[in-house]
C-alpha cells in the first residue's frame, strides 16, 4: 500500500468533478480548500532541509554549525571554539557540563533561513564519548553532514555514526574541515571513504593549497575560483568575503603562488577527464557523496557548501508505519516521532520536554492529537523552538520541523503523535550498550537518588539493568560512551542533591533473550555469561567481549534462541 488510507481526497479520491453525483457549493467550496491546504503543506515540506552533523571528536563540528547559523542569520557573532579551551561556550551548548568542559553533550534543534529554505539543523554531540542520544538525533534527520578533519581522514567515531546512518539510508554530504591546517591530499582523503565506507566521493569543490597556502577552493559547478579574506578578529567572527575568478583567468597568476596554480589546474584537469558525473539518485541511496573542502573556523568554503547543499539535500519524504504503510509530508493530517525527551532545560522550573519531529500535515499550537502507544488524547498547549538557551513560542510546524513539547510525563521515546486515521511509526530502540558500572549512594540519599534515575531513565539519559541475584540491588548502568555516566554523575549532584560512586564492570557486550526466561532456564548454566535483567524484567545476557559470546554455540545457542543487541520498550 502506497498512501495512508483516506488521507488523499485530492490525489487519490479524484477532484470534485471526477467523482460520481453532484457536488454542492458547500462540497466543492471544502475540496478547494483542501486541494488550496495540500498545496502548502507541499510547498512547505519542498523547502525544510533537516539534517544532522556527524564527527569525530575534535573534528570542528561546533564551529561548522556556528557558521551555517551566522550565514543563516540565527546569529551574528560566532563563538570562537577551539578544540576544549574555549574561551566563552557554543551558541548551541546549555548544559552547565558543557558550558565547563567545551563540548556538546545533548542534541539541540536549530531552525534558520537561507536563501528561501528552512534549514533544521540537528545539533549532535561531537565529544569522543558520545550516547544514545546521538542516535536517536539521526532517527529524525532526512541528511547527515560528515565532517571529516582534513589532517586525519575518517576517524572511530566517524565510523560508528557512519554504520548508524547507513541503517537509515540517509544521503550523505561530506565537509573535510581544517584545510588551514597541514591536511592529507585530496585525492588520499576521497581514497579513505571508498575503502572504509564503500562510499564514491565527488568533489564539488577543490581545495587550493593547505596550511598557511590554503587560499581557495575551486567550484566545479561555476567552473570558478574563489580566494577568501580572513575578516574579524583573527578571522573566526564574521562572514568570510569571497572572490571568484575563472582557472584560466590571468589575475590569477598574480594572486596565486605559481606551483599552486600549476597544480590546482592539473588536478581540475584530471578530475574532468574521468568524467564522472554527481548522480543525485545515488546520492540519495547512499552510494555516492558530494565532497567540499574548507576551514570551518575562517569561514573558507563554509557559504559554497551551504548553497549547494540547499540544492542537493532530500526535503522530507515519505515515512514507513509500523504497518507498512507509507505517510507523505503533504498528509493533510498530521503526525510525529517523539525522538528526544529532556529534563530539567530550565532548572529554575525543573521543566521537562519532548522533541518532535513533524511527518506530515500541519502542526498548530493547541492541536489535540492522539498518543498512538497509549490511546491518549493530549492538547499541544505550549510549543516551543529552542536555540540554546533561548525559547521561542511556536504557532505553526510542517513535515521536518523539530518542536519541543511541554511533557508532563505522558510521552515516551519512540511514540507516535497523530490526527486523523491512526498511525504508528515504527519506535526507535535502545542501542547496544559497550559499558557498564553499578551506581551507588549513601543510604541517607536513597529516596532522592531513585528520584534521579527514574526521570534520568526516562529521557533515555542512560540504560539501567539489575542483577539476576536478589542480593545485589544497586542499578547497573549501561552505555555507549563514558561520557554518559558522568553526566549521569553530574545531573544527580546538580538536579537531585545526590553524590553517587560508580564502580566499572568488566563487559562490553549485552544481549536480549527474544525468548524470555524459558529459553534462558532451558540453556543452563553459561559459562563466561552474566545473567542480568533491564527494567522491564527481560532478560539480558553480559559479556566482557565479542570471544566470550561465540564461546555461545550447541545446545545452549538452540535454547536460548534469537539473541539482540538491542531492545524495544514492550509497551511498543
Amino acid at each position: 500500500m502506497e498512501a495512508r488510507q483516506g488521507l488523499y481526497q485530492a490525489s487519490e479520491r479524484g477532484t470534485p468533478e471526477e467523482q460520481p453525483g453532484e457536488a454542492s457549493d458547500a462540497e466543492a467550496s471544502e475540496a478547494k480548500q483542501a486541494e488550496l491546504d495540500q498545496k502548502v503543506l507541499r510547498r512547505e515540506a519542498a523547502r525544510r532541509r533537516n539534517f544532522a552533523i556527524i564527527a569525530h571528536a575534535d573534528a570542528g563540528k561546533s564551529s561548522l554549525t556556528e557558521k551555517l547559523l551566522l550565514y543563516g542569520g540565527a546569529i551574528h557573532e560566532a563563538g570562537a571554539v577551539k578544540a576544549r579551551r574555549a574561551s566563552r561556550h557554543v551558541t548551541s551548548d546549555w548544559m552547565e557540563l558543557e558550558k565547563q568542559r567545551g563540548i556538546s553533550i545533548t542534541s539541540t534543534a536549530m531552525t534558520f533561513d537561507y536563501d528561501g529554505f528552512q534549514m533544521n539543523l540537528l545539533d549532535t554531540p561531537g565529544h569522543q564519548d558520545f550516547s544514545e542520544d546521538t542516535y536517536r538525533t539521526l532517527a529524525a534527520a532526512d541528511n547527515a553532514v560528515m565532517l571529516m578533519d582534513g589532517a586525519k581522514g575518517i576517524e572511530a567515531q566517524t565510523r560508528k555514526l557512519f554504520e548508524v546512518v547507513r541503517l537509515r539510508k540517509l544521503p550523505i554530504f561530506t565537509f573535510v574541515n581544517k584545510l588551514d591546517r597541514p591536511a592529507l591530499e585530496p585525492m588520499e582523503l576521497m581514497d579513505q571513504l571508498e575503502k572504509e565506507f564503500g562510499l564514491q566521493a565527488y568533489p564539488v569543490n577543490w581545495p587550493i593549497g593547505s596550511g598557511d597556502r590554503f587560499v581557495g577552493v575551486y567550484h566545479r559547478p561555476s567552473k570558478l575560483v574563489y580566494l577568501f579574506e580572513r575578516s574579524g578578529r583573527d578571522g573566526r567572527s564574521r562572514r568570510a568575503q569571497g572572490t571568484a575568478f575563472a582557472l584560466d583567468d590571468p589575475q590569477l597568476d598574480g594572486l596565486v603562488e605559481a606551483d599552486l596554480l600549476a597544480e590546482v589546474r592539473d588536478e581540475i584537469e584530471l578530475l574532468d577527464e574521468l568524467g564522472e558525473e554527481l548522480d543525485m539518485e545515488r546520492v540519495m541511496r547512499g552510494e555516492l557523496t558530494p565532497v567540499f573542502f574548507g576551514s570551518a573556523m575562517n569561514n573558507f568554503g563554509v557559504e559554497l557548501f551551504l548553497q549547494s547543499f540547499t540544492e542537493l539535500a532530500a526535503s522530507p519524504a515519505k515515512r514507513s508505519t509500523h504497518e507498512d504503510v507509507s505517510v507523505r509530508p503533504d498528509d493533510v493530517h498530521f503526525s510525529g516521532l517523539v525522538f528526544k525527551l529532556q529534563a530539567n532545560m530550565d532548572p529554575r522550573h525543573r521543566d521537562k520536554v519532548a522533541f518532535i519531529r513533524v511527518c506530515s500535515g500541519k502542526f498548530e499550537k493547541g492541536m489535540k492529537v492522539k498518543i498512538a502507544r497509549t490511546g491518549r488524547t493530549v492538547a499541544l498547549s505550549r510549543p516551543q523552538k529552542m536555540f540554546a538557551q533561548d525559547r521561542t513560542t511556536v504557532q505553526e510546524g510542517f513535515a521536518g520541523d523539530v518542536i519541543g513539547l511541554n511533557n508532563p510525563g505522558a510521552f515516551a521515546i519512540g511514540d507516535t503523535i497523530f490526527t486523523g486515521p491512526a498511525v504508528r511509526y515504527p519506535p526507535i530502540p535502545s542501542f547496544s550498550p559497550e559499558l557498564f558500572a553499578y551506581l551507588r549512594c549513601t543510604p541517607g540519599q536513597k529516596k532522592a537518588f531513585q528520584k534521579g534515575l527514574d526521570g534520568l531513565l526516562g529521557e533515555g539519559a542512560v540504560q539501567v539493568l539489575y542483577s539476576n541475584d536478589d542480593f545485589v540491588t544497586d542499578p547497573m548502568l549501561a552505555a555507549v560512551g563514558q561520557l554518559q555516566f558522568e553526566v549521569v554523575q553530574h545531573r544527580m549532584k546538580a538536579e537531585y542533591g545526590v553524590d553517587t560512586t560508580l564502580e566499572p564492570l568488566a563487559y562490553s557486550l549485552a544481549r536480549w533473550v527474544l525468548g524470555g526466561w524459558d529459553c534462558v532456564a532451558r540453556a543452563g548454566r553459561l559459562f563466561n555469561t552474566t545473567v542480568a535483567k533491564d527494567v522491564y524484567g527481560r532478560p539480558v545476557l553480559l559479556f566482557r567481549n565479542e570471544f566470550a559470546l561465540q564461546q555461545i554455540t550447541g545446545d545452549a545457542a538452540k535454547a536460548l534462541g534469537e539473541l539482540s543487541p538491542y531492545a524495544i520498550p514492550p509497551d511498543f
